[in-house]
This record gives structure tokens, sequence and C-alpha cells, in this order.
């Protein structure tokens, strides 16, 4: 009886905050399959990894329903939560590695059934993010509490989802039928339409917040690492986007502007990439202040994780496409640090898992 009520607490207590670890650890893999360097038992554990993080993903999503089902007066307080509701944006983004790793690790081995599952999932996983991206927002400025001295890059996630979507559209299309295909990169294109602009508003109110306010509180301090995300992912996108568009649509009346496509992705791509610099430099300066500060552990380290994988991800695809081997350095040290980062915060959560110091839902406060 006492499992039991535990058990039922801890779904009671689970929040989106989960799925951040889903995405961190499907970023790692993700890097690992993509490094232009190889070592005996690379391949082998990232698709351990894969395999991993889709049975823990699988976990998390029936904690997550059976809280919605089981306790339905948590939803109300945890839309209404400036906070935990924007963690929602991690339960599409946690998806996409997996839906790559099915195309990557899967597709190969099994054949064009495996294709056709990723590409339900996908859709599945297109749909759940724009949903959250207008419906979160629209809480926002609609019924949630929210002040400008309080605003952080936490306000990026639910918006982000769709162009994290966006990117895994040019992984699944060069594997399905040419009209297919053409629908999922034009869709991928819209994806990063609805995410990236907006994107870069919150940007432009996060810079703004912090020469007015100043840093953020130590317990929010990691989410200074958020400001990668849409910069890395939002490369990314237009990287590989650019790159499947003239396959799909040879032959056919846009051709040359698939062309065109893949010729801006290049573009478009370094100048984000270029952006994103500033934004790293910046967050580890930030994390130097927070170190002599101290930083508490929570779930909100795994933001330490996703946001520089994407970026890494655009910098290892601008080393394929270039050549350029400033490009491979780069990306190679990077995902040395991507790997130290996520090794420690995983160490850190499993240590705090075990003292069962994480199941706490912050916006049930007043329910409790």
């Amino acid at each position: 009886m006492m499992i039991m009520g535990s058990l039922a607490e801890k779904v009671r207590q689970f929040t989106p905050n989960w799925f951040a670890i889903t995405m961190g650890n499907g970023i790692v893999f993700l890097i690992l399959a993509a490094l232009p360097i190889h070592f005996s038992g690379q391949q082998i554990l990232a698709e351990a990894l894969w395999a991993i993080d889709t049975v823990v993903y699988m976990i998390f999503a029936l904690m997550f329903t059976a809280r919605l089902i089981i306790y339905p007066d948590t939803i109300k307080p945890m839309l209404q939560h400036p906070v935990q509701s924007m963690f929602l944006g991690a339960i599409p983004m946690g998806l996409v590695p997996i839906i790559n790793g099915i195309v990557i690790f899967a597709g190969p081995r099994f054949g064009s059934d495996v294709y056709s599952l990723a590409f339900f999932v996908w859709c599945f996983d297109v749909v759940l993010a724009v949903v959250i991206a207008i419906g979160v927002p629209y809480l926002a400025f609609r019924s949630q509490n929210h002040a400008f001295e309080k605003l952080t890059a936490v306000l990026l996630l639910p918006i982000v989802a769709p162009e994290v979507a966006a990117s895994s559209a040019a992984v699944l299309a060069p594997h399905l039928a040419p009209e297919i295909a053409r629908y999922i990169i034009g869709a991928g294109y819209v994806l990063w339409a609805i995410s990236v602009p907006q994107a870069f508003m919150v940007l432009t109110l996060v810079f703004f917040r912090l020469v007015i306010h100043k840093l953020p509180h130590r317990d929010l301090g990691v989410s200074s690492w958020l400001t990668l995300g849409p910069i890395g992912t939002g490369a990314l996108g237009l990287l590989t986007l650019g790159q499947a568009a003239p396959a799909a649509f040879s032959g056919t009346q846009l051709a040359s502007v698939a062309i065109t496509a893949r010729d801006f992705g290049v573009i478009g791509g370094l100048l984000l990439w270029g952006m994103g610099i500033w934004w790293l430099v910046c967050a580890i300066l930030f994390m130097s202040h927070y170190r002599r500060e101290g930083l508490p552990f929570n779930l909100g380290w795994w933001g330490l994780t996703f946001p520089l994988g994407v970026y890494v991800a655009a910098t290892l695809n601008l080393y394929f496409i270039t050549q350029l081997i400033v490009f491979e350095v780069i990306g190679i040290v990077l995902a040395g640090l991507l790997l130290g980062l996520w090794l420690i915060v995983l160490i850190k959560t499993l240590n705090a898992l075990i003292h069962g110091r994480l199941f706490h839902a912050p916006c049930l406060n007043d329910l409790n």
C-alpha cells in the first residue's frame, strides 16, 4: 500500500520538465552518430542510448497521461503556472530525436515500414508542437501571471517546438516517396517560420530584461543556455531542409527554387551560427558567475544539453556541407563539452532520483 501510495504521489507530482531529459539524451546520441571522428563502439553506444531514450520517453508519457487522467484537478494549475506550462514544449521536442533515431538506426535494417512509422509519429509530433506553440503563449497572453523582471529564456520552450520538428522533416524526407517528401519539406519551412521569428522576439525581450534587471535568480540560472536552442535549431533547419529540397523537387517546376533554398540554407545557417557564438560565450560567462553563487540542482539543468547539442549539430552540418576544417574542429570541441555536461547532469539526476528529490510540481503548492 505504501509503495502504491508513493507511486500515486509521484504521478501526481510528475511535471513536463522530465521530458527535458529525453531531449538531452536524444541530442547526445544524434551527435555521437554524426561525429566526423570515430571510435570503437561509437555506433553501438549511439543506438543503445536511442533505445534507452525511447523507453524512458514512453515511461514519461505514461506517467504524464496518468496524471492528466487520474488527477484532472492538477491540469489547470499547471497550465496557469508561468514556468511549468512552458515545459510542455519539451514533450514534442523530446520525441523528435527518437523519430530521427528511427530513421537513422532502424530504417537501414528494417526498410520502408520503419520510415512509414517515423512519418506517422512525425505527423503526430507536428500537431502537438503547433498546438503547444500557439496554446501556451495564448494562455500567457490571456491569464498567466508574468512580470518583466521575472522573464527568462524558459519562455522559448513552447515556441521552439515546431522548428525542432522542422529539422526532423529533412531527416525523414529523403526516405519517403518524392510527392510525400515535397509536402514534408514544405511543411518544414512553415514550421520553421512559425517558430524562429517569434523566438527572436523573445530573445530581444530576454536581452532587454538582462540589461534592465540583470541575471535571473540562480534557480533559473541554467535557462541562459536556452537562448542557443532556437538559434542552433534554426540554423540546422535551414541547412538540412536546403540540402534535402533539390532531390525532392527534382524534375518539378520548383526545382530551381529548391536549388535556391539549398544555397540560402548555407548562407542563413552561417549567419545564425555566427549569432550563436555571441549567446554561447554569454552563457559560459553567466555560468562562471553562478558557479560562485552555487547552482542548486533541478531538472532545468538539462537545459545545458539540448540547446548546446543542436548548435553542435548545426556546426557539424556546416562542416559536412562546406568542408571547412574550422567547423570540424569547433564542432568536435563543442561535442566534447556537450558530452561532459551531459555526464554531469545525468549523474546528478540519477543521484537526486535515488534520494527522491525530483518529484515536485511547484504549480501544485496551493493544492497540497
